[in-house]
């Protein structure tokens, strides 16, 4: 495992997941929202994001997270290892949410710079539609990867017990 991509519903705990497999590894870790999200929130040009990522999958070993559809199939093609962390519904609400409180008026450290923590309706509805849509589109572009290593967790003792046997 030295290209490792994570993917997964907001508030599935991605960019933590990240950071822990980060240090387990020595890999470096990419969050794609601070590369992504510019100041106030604006969005990276669609043929700039997708140079962009080009260049950020160019790196010998890396943990990517994120999700970005429009780039997904590039990273995973780039990666040797997809872990897909498929928590319930409920659970990245709860999480989203609690980010949002945690976080409120402050940048967290996996978001581009005059990105203050937020939520809104759109992403709210995101995370909920995610499980009939979002995941159905991912698990579709995870199954033609078939030459990949592919990991599904799907709860926290799915990824505590993965965390530790990589240890």
């Amino acid at each position: 495992m030295k290209r490792i991509i994570v993917i997964g519903s907001g508030g599935a705990g991605k960019s933590t997941f990240s950071r822990r497999l980060g240090e387990a590894t020595g890999l470096p870790v990419i969050h794609l929202d601070a590369h992504f999200w510019r100041p106030n929130w604006d969005p990276t040009p669609k043929d700039e994001w997708k140079a962009k990522v080009e260049e950020l999958v160019k790196g010998d070993a890396w943990i990517i997270d994120g999700n970005f559809g429009g780039t997904r199939e590039l990273r995973m093609r780039a990666a040797d290892t997809i872990i897909m962390l498929d928590l319930p519904r409920r659970i990245c609400m709860y999480r989203a949410i609690k980010r949002a409180i945690v976080y409120y008026g402050k940048k967290r450290p996996d978001m581009g710079e005059g990105c203050t923590e937020r939520i809104d309706l759109e992403f709210i509805l995101w995370i909920w539609n995610y499980p009939k849509q979002g995941r159905r589109r991912a698990f579709e572009e995870l199954d033609r990867q078939t030459n990949k290593r592919r990991i599904t967790l799907k709860n926290n003792s799915d990824i505590e017990r993965f965390l530790v046997e990589l240890a």
